[in-house]
């Protein structure tokens, strides 16, 4: 998955010091679901979605999009999981870096 300019995330991430996220990682097999979080920090259960097509009412902000959504949060929350939700500004202003890193930082220490 790249970003607009054709970079991917994983190697943004790997640029700023972040450690590499893995790509479409599927959670919730055992529930027979085959949901993918966007990006994924497996070992510390942190995922991030990157959420696009807010100004052409992408799949995210129509009904049936944004009800699936909220399952597949839900769930993910309930399996224990952090989801963080960012949109492609984010990544461009690099705010999304910062709250990767926040979260993975708060991950090893009980989220103090």
């Amino acid at each position: 998955m790249s970003t607009s300019d054709g970079v991917r995330f994983d190697r943004l991430c790997v640029a700023v010091g972040l450690p590499a996220p893995v790509a479409e990682y599927r959670f919730a097999l055992t529930l027979g679901r085959q949901w993918r979080f966007d990006w994924c920090w497996p070992a510390q259960r942190l995922a991030l979605e990157i959420d696009g097509g807010g100004y052409v009412r992408g799949r995210h902000h129509r009904h049936d999009g944004f009800i699936e959504d909220c399952n597949k949060l839900n769930t993910a929350l309930c399996l224990g999981w952090r989801v963080l939700r960012i949109t492609p500004e984010h990544v461009k202003d690099g705010s999304a870096f910062t709250f990767v890193k926040r979260a993975l930082s708060e991950a090893g220490n009980g989220g103090l």
